[in-house]
C-alpha cells in the first residue's frame, strides 16, 4: 500500500479554529505568566482563583472586541481606528473595574476600590492593547494574503485566455486552406481525394477539440499530429511536398505546447512548397540541448531571397525578447512561447548554408513517462522519412 507525503495544512486555513487555538494560547499563556508571578511572589494559593477569574474576564472582553472589530476592519481607515480609540478604553476599564472589585471582595478593607482599579488598569491595558494590536495585524495580513491570491488567479486567468486565444488562432486560417482545396476537389468531380481529405480534417480537428488550449503533450503526439496535418496538405500537393523527421532518443516523451509545429510547417509550405514547381523538402529534428529541449524547423525553399520575403519574416533573431515579426504564423509562435516560458525560451530565425529558410526553438525540457496517445488513421497516408539519431 502507497504511503500520501504528508503536506501540512496552513494553520490560517481555517480562519474560526485559528481564532479559537490563538485565544487558548493567549490568554492560557497569560494565566500561567500570573500564576508563576503570584508563585514567585509567596501568593496562597487561594490567589490562584483571582487569576482565574481575571483571565476568563479578559477572554470574554476580548470576544466582544472581537465581534466590534470584525464589523470595523473593513470600513475606512478613519471610522475603524477612531471608534477602536474609544471601545479599546472602555473594554480596559470595564476589565479594570472588575479586577479591582474581585480583589477587593478578597482583600476587603485593604486599599480604596479605586486605588484597585488604577493599579491593575495598567496590566490590563497591556493585555488588551497587545490583543487588539494582533487581532488587526494578523487579519490585515490576512488580507494582503488573499489579495495576492486573488490577483495570481486573475493573472493566471488572463495567461490562459491569452493562450487559448493565440490556439484559436490556427484553427480559422488552417481551416480556410484545407476547405478551400476541398471545394476545388468537389468542383472537378475527384470525390474520393475530397473526401480522403474531409475524413482527415475531421481527425485533425477532433484533436484540436479534445486538447485544451493551454494544454501540453508530447513530442510523439505533436509529430503524430503533424504527419495527419501533411496527409492533409499531401492532397494539395502531391509529391511537391516531402518530409524527413528526426526526434533523438528520449525526446519522445518531452513536452512542448499543443500544435507549437503545424504554424511552422504551414509557414514552410506557404513559402517553400507553394511557390516552386519542384517544391520542397520541409524538416524536423528534434533533440536535447543541455537543459532545453531543441526543435529545428527548416525547408529547401528560396528562403529569404525570394519576392514578398518581408512577409515571411520581419526580424531575424529572438530570445525570449520582444516580437516583431509580422507574419501571422510565426508571430503566434513567439506569443505562446513568451506566454508559457517567458524569457526561458529561444527563437531564432536562420538560412541554413545550403540554402532554404529555419526556425530553431529552445525551451525548458520536461519529460512525461507515459506512453504515447495513439493516433487514428484514416486511410492510406503518404510515406514520411523518419530518422532515429544513434543512441
Amino acid at each position: 500500500m502507497a504511503v500520501l507525503p504528508f503536506r501540512p495544512t496552513p494553520f490560517f486555513a481555517n480562519k474560526n479554529k485559528a481564532f479559537w487555538r490563538l485565544q487558548a494560547a493567549g490568554w492560557g499563556g497569560a494565566a500561567l505568566l500570573r500564576v508563576m508571578s503570584s508563585v514567585a511572589n509567596g501568593q496562597p494559593l487561594s490567589f490562584l482563583v483571582l487569576v482565574l477569574i481575571a483571565s476568563i474576564s479578559g477572554f470574554s472582553i476580548s470576544l466582544l472586541l472581537a465581534v466590534i472589530y470584525h464589523q470595523l476592519i473593513g470600513r475606512r481607515p478613519l471610522i475603524t481606528w477612531g471608534v477602536t480609540g474609544v471601545v479599546l478604553p472602555l473594554a480596559v476599564s470595564l476589565y479594570a473595574f472588575i479586577d479591582g472589585w474581585v480583589i477587593g471582595l478578597y482583600r476587603p478593607g485593604t486599599t480604596s476600590f479605586a486605588q484597585l482599579v488604577l493599579g491593575v488598569f495598567y496590566l490590563d491595558a497591556t493585555l488588551l492593547g497587545a490583543w487588539s494590536a494582533l487581532y488587526y495585524a494578523i487579519n490585515f495580513f490576512l488580507q494582503v494574503e488573499e489579495q495576492n491570491d486573488q490577483l495570481l488567479r486573475l493573472e493566471n486567468q488572463a495567461t490562459i485566455a491569452q493562450l487559448a486565444m493565440l490556439r484559436y488562432q490556427l484553427n480559422p486560417h488552417f481551416l480556410f486552406n484545407t476547405l478551400n482545396s476541398i471545394s476545388t476537389l468537389v468542383l472537378l468531380k475527384q470525390t474520393e481525394p475530397a473526401n480522403a481529405m474531409l475524413t482527415r480534417l475531421s481527425s485533425f480537428l477532433r484533436y484540436t477539440l479534445t486538447n485544451t488550449p493551454t494544454g501540453r503533450v508530447t513530442v510523439a503526439q505533436e509529430v503524430d499530429t503533424l504527419k495527419l496535418y501533411l496527409d492533409i496538405e499531401r492532397m494539395r500537393f502531391e509529391e511537391r511536398l516531402r518530409t524527413t523527421f528526426r526526434v533523438d532518443p528520449g525526446c519522445d516523451g518531452a513536452l512542448l505546447p499543443s500544435l507549437l509545429l503545424q504554424p511552422l510547417v504551414e509557414n514552410a509550405i506557404k513559402y517553400a512548397v507553394a511557390p516552386q514547381e519542384s517544391g520542397a523538402e520541409i524538416s524536423l529534428a528534434v533533440s536535447q540541448a543541455g537543459q532545453n529541449l531543441r526543435i529545428i524547423v527548416s525547408d529547401t525553399g528560396p528562403g529569404l531571397q525570394q519576392e514578398g520575403a518581408d512577409n515571411r519574416l520581419s526580424g531575424v533573431t529572438f530570445d525570449g525578447g520582444e516580437q516583431v515579426s509580422t507574419g501571422v504564423g510565426l508571430t503566434n509562435i513567439r506569443e505562446r512561447l513568451a506566454q508559457a516560458y517567458g524569457a526561458a525560451h529561444r527563437f531564432e530565425t536562420f538560412e541554413p548554408p545550403e540554402g532554404g529558410f529555419g526556425v530553431a526553438i529552445e525551451f525548458p525540457f520536461e519529460l512525461r513517462e507515459v506512453a504515447p496517445v495513439p493516433q487514428p488513421s484514416f486511410g492510406r497516408s503518404a510515406p514520411h522519412i523518419m530518422q532515429r539519431a544513434p543512441a
